[in-house]
Order: structure tokens, then sequence, then C-alpha cells
């Protein structure tokens, strides 16, 4: 699920906020919001976002913490494979 770069950039970004919508995200991460739609709905039935409608509108939220400490503990994991792991320099 997240061998893709646009869902892990959806993911840090929902990390950081309560909640977006699709078009919001697609602003943030840089993709249309076609695209960034077929995301969030890979993304929701691996149950990793939630969502909560508001008129016409979609929003959308991490289901909980787990998904962006999956995230946090790949982007470590890399940063040791390229010898950058600046979360042990002091």
């Amino acid at each position: 699920m997240l061998a893709d770069a646009t869902r892990v950039r959806i993911i840090l970004a929902l990390r950081s906020a309560e909640e977006m919508s699709v078009n919001h995200l697609a602003d943030v991460v840089d993709k249309s919001p076609a695209a960034v739609s077929q995301h969030l709905a890979k993304l929701r039935l691996a149950r990793m976002v939630s969502t909560r409608r508001d008129g016409t509108t979609v929003f959308y939220r991490l289901t909980d913490e787990h998904a962006s400490e999956l995230v946090i503990d790949a982007v470590k994991q890399a940063e040791h494979v390229v010898g950058a792991a600046s979360h042990h320099r002091s």
C-alpha cells in the first residue's frame, strides 16, 4: 500500500491536518484530484483513511495514528539505507 509515493505524501499531508478534501489534498501533493481520489479509494479499502461528508464535499482523515507511524518508520529505515539517518544526529 505504501509502495506508491503519492499515497505516502497523502498520508503525510493528512498527518499534519485533521482532515482534508480531495481538492485540497490534490493541491498539497501536486497531483490531479482524479489521481488523488483513486489513491484515497485504495487507502480507504485498506482502512487507512476514513471519510466525512459535508454537503457535496467529502473530507478524508487518517483512521488512526498507525498509518502515519508506519510511513515515518519507513522513511527512517530508508535514511539508514542511504546513510542519512538524521534522527541519530545530535
